[in-house]
């Protein structure tokens, strides 16, 4: 090991002390000795003194020694490699250099300064004294932690050190400490730049040895040695986390705006307000603002997740680096989610002095790489020319069965990490539950097209990956009764607030139950809202009682089934967990066309339906309906609910009976759309530009039939309405032909504007998802006398060989695409983790 020198040089033996001139150089022209840790020999002497001449005793001889050692000092920090330190200050006329001090100041092994520069900066008599106290000032305005004069060396006095960018160069060298690094000088620096207070490497630049301290660096226990954990400056994550102490979030507090006081930051904690950055798409919102909580995929930026603490143990106890990192990572991603992010990217962002920006450039790898395969970033439909991660992380091959919405994200995962996938779909089409038609003049969603919650959505992040444009939804919807009449919104409030206490009541009652106790959520409805009139005195109108109907149905739609089936105690089980929030939008090109980009370049085989899957040898073995025979070392199954509870798919051996138990305590629940196309749009003066209209239904048995309307074309220039049946609307209308459909559909419109002419309808469409052979489902529920850990017992993997995935196996997100999306993404995470 080397000792504090900027330059390499060949290790010496331990030397002895020799009387040199003022400023000279130890060992002047001669190579400086390692910095490991070393044993100082004395040398015993063994020549006989001159004939005449007494001998000198041991005493006088040790006592010359010790007068020569003192020419010399160790770092005095326990554990420091650092046998001869030397100051990299040099900011003081009687700087020490690498010789004697009183005492040495340790920033890391390989970094120290002398007490005489010291010093020439804490002391108030001294010319750096003003420097030292203006960055004090600065410091401590916009940061929280303590402004030594440590803490400003290495802020301010160390150098920078940079790597050369040739392929077959990538050697650290250092840069004098006037030269301020900068992210365009990370991207263009080669060795011997001539610049002219940058130390010249020899006519032969690259091919210079690289100082040999940069090798300590590497290993595990130099970071245990740091003094101070690194800080960054400039960093890309600055923008997002303006109302954090930066040295909190790892940055530092002398690069932050000097005008924000110390006061105002602390308002900023009182209040979550999220920053304003240009060109920053609104929906992406990746950290927690302070006291902000209860969002979805959000990080706080000053504190580790579980799931890092456990990957990354050893930044437990200072997480500083770890959160410098991460959060410089998910702030470039946000800033450019259409290309790959790669560590050669996020390390010129790196600015930091000192040997710690080895290390934080080195640690960057394995940070990213975790990010990578979480799916934090380097995500959605970006497509790679290389695989994202290394081969340790790849499985050889892996079969996916289904291509909806989790099958795709999973497969494409997959394939960009690097494993071979091949995707077995049962259908002539991709996409699953996701089906678009434009048969009707605009795209139609026979299943999903809302989004619930835009900010940090992974289908927001799509849209932006191939600049599609969401429809925003207004919130307004005003409630239209058979006759014509529109509803006093004072009513539609009033009746909001009693539907919404009746389910709080629920929630009350439900804290204290067991699954054993566990009733139907429509019958605990009823009770509640029985109670509260006998309670109260107070009568519901027969409007009212309409109003209530009508947001009861839309609690129905929301479960996709009847409430006597779904459970009280649990019929909102993810709600306990962070959601999405903002804006809920319609997709007006079609969930479709993201699921389509997701596919491109995967081997996907359509119209072949997987009968069997045998895991009981080393690989496993899939047999399709039509003979066919594929074999992989995991196979991911994505098929809806309602096939693994009908057994569609032969297991051998059988699936564990926890996994059947929770398969069969969930529902399969069901709702159907009609699209109507009309040759006007009849509609325009009633609703007045509102996205959607309700229908307040006539009595408690139709409140399942047509309850909202939505309006497929936000630009007003086609004439296209889509409604849903839930409920006991479903049953209603199994057995009917669609045209009859229409018409039920058509006597509920003429109804809603009976004041004037409504048109025939020019084309149409009714969905039949129950008959569908391969989805028989909308979406899961909790049935009654189930819970939400099925959905995570869904999810669990049989054997570290058959994986699950799909909308009833996410229990944070269920009974969405994203929901559905995100469930392929944490299956490629855990086969890469495998």
């Amino acid at each position: 090991m080397l000792s504090d020198a900027d330059y390499a040089g060949n290790a010496s033996g331990a030397r002895r002390a020799k009387k040199r001139s003022s400023g000279e150089s130890p060992g002047d022209g001669q190579a400086l000795r390692s910095s490991g840790r070393q044993i100082n020999v004395r040398v015993k002497r063994t020549n006989n003194p001159p004939p005449g001449q007494s001998k000198r005793k041991a005493t006088d001889t040790e006592e010359e020694d010790d007068q020569a050692e003192k020419k010399y000092r160790k770092c005095e920090k326990a554990g420091c490699s650092a046998t001869y330190p030397v100051c990299f200050a040099s900011a003081s006329e009687r700087c020490a250099k690498n010789g004697y001090t009183s005492r040495w100041y340790h920033l890391s092994c390989g970094e120290h300064f002398c007490n005489e520069c010291f010093d020439h900066y804490y002391r108030s008599h001294k010319d750096g004294y003003e420097a030292f106290a203006s960055w004090k000032k600065v410091w401590t305005s916009n940061g929280k932690s303590e402004p030594s004069l440590k803490a400003f060396m290495a802020d301010q006095q160390l150098p920078f050190w940079v790597q050369c960018i040739k392929a077959d160069c990538g050697r650290w060298r250092q840069l004098t400490k006037e030269i301020q690094l900068t992210a365009s000088l990370a991207a263009t620096y080669r060795c011997g730049m001539k610049f002219s207070n940058i130390k010249s490497e020899g006519p032969d630049q690259c091919s210079q040895p690289e100082d040999l301290r940069v090798a300590e660096v590497t290993d595990s226990w130099w970071h245990s040695m740091l003094i101070l954990p690194p800080l960054l400056k400039e960093s890309p994550a600055s923008p997002f986390l303006a109302a954090y102490y930066p040295d909190c979030v790892g940055m530092s507090p002398s690069s932050s705006p000097s005008h924000v006081s110390l006061t105002e930051l602390r308002a900023d904690h009182c209040r979550a307000v999220q920053p304003q950055i240009p060109g920053l798409c609104p929906y992406f919102q990746p950290f927690y603002q302070p006291n902000e909580c209860g969002k979805a995929l959000c990080v706080r930026p000053d504190m580790m997740e579980l799931d890092e603490l456990y990957e990354f143990p050893e930044f437990s106890r200072d997480p500083t680096m770890y959160l410098a990192l991460r959060n410089l990572i998910l702030a470039s991603w946000h800033k450019n989610c259409k290309e790959v992010l790669t560590s050669q990217k996020c390390a010129l962002h790196i600015i930091v002095r000192g040997l710690v920006r080895v290390r934080c450039v080195q640690e960057l790898d394995r940070v990213l790489n975790f990010m990578t395969r979480k799916g934090l970033i380097n995500t959605g439909v970006l497509a790679v020319t290389r695989p994202l991660l290394p081969e340790r992380y790849c499985s050889k091959n892996v079969i996916v069965i289904g291509a909806g919405a989790s099958g795709l994200a999973a497969a494409r995962q997959l394939q960009n990490f690097g494993t071979q996938v091949v995707v077995l779909e049962a259908r002539e089409r991709i996409g699953g539950r996701v089906w678009d038609g434009t048969s009707l003049g605009v795209t139609v969603g026979r299943g999903a097209q809302i989004v619930n919650g835009c900010v940090n959505n992974p289908i927001a992040l799509m849209c932006e990956q191939m600049g599609i444009k969401m429809h925003k939804l207004e919130e307004r919807c005003d409630l239209f009764q058979e006759g014509g009449q529109v509803t006093d919104p004072a009513i539609d409030k009033r009746m909001d607030f009693h539907f919404n206490a009746i389910l709080d009541v629920v929630s009350e009652w439900r804290k204290d139950k067991s699954q054993n106790q566990d009733t139907p959520l429509g019958e605990k409805v009823q009770e509640v809202k029985k109670n509260f009139l006998q309670e109260s005195g107070i009568q519901f109108s027969e409007l009212e009682e309409k109003v209530l109907q009508f947001h009861l149905s839309n609690l129905e739609f929301a479960c996709g089934s009847t409430l006597d089936q779904v459970s009280a105690r649990s019929w909102d089980h993810n709600e306990f967990f962070a959601q999405f929030s903002g804006d809920h939008t319609l997709l007006t090109k079609g969930y479709s066309v993201l699921l389509h980009k997701l596919a491109e370049g995967l081997d996907i085989r359509t119209k072949c339906p997987v009968q069997a899957i045998d895991y009981s040898g080393d690989v496993v073995k899939v047999t399709s309906s039509n003979g066919s025979h594929w074999m992989a070392q995991k196979v991911l199954v994505t098929v809806p609910l309602t096939l693994l509870q009908k057994n569609v798919i032969q297991f051998n051996p059988p699936l564990p009976e926890r996994k059947l138990k929770a398969i069969h305590s969930l529902g399969a629940g069901i709702i159907e759309k009609i699209a109507l196309q009309f040759p006007y749009r009849f509609w325009d003066n009633k609703i007045q530009g509102a996205d959607y209209f309700g229908h307040i239904p006539p009595s408690p048995d139709k409140r399942g039939m047509f309850s909202v309307f939505y309006d497929m074309d936000p630009q007003g220039k086609q004439a296209v309405l889509m409604s849903v049946i839930t409920g006991d609307g479903v049953p209603a209308v199994w057995d009917m032909e669609d045209k009859d459909v229409v018409d039920e559909c058509m006597k509920v419109l003429r109804e809603l504007f009976k004041e004037q002419e409504v048109p025939e309808p020019l084309h149409f469409f009714v969905t039949h998802w129950r008959k569908d052979q391969w989805s028989q489902m909308s979406y899961s529920f909790v049935k009654t006398g189930g819970s939400g850990e099925a959905y995570d017992i869904l999810a669990e993997d049989v054997q570290g060989k058959v994986f699950f995935a799909g909308e009833a196996t996410n229990r944070h997100f269920p009974q969405t695409v994203t929901g559905a999306y995100l469930s392929g993404v944490r299956e490629a995470s855990k086969m890469a983790a495998m």
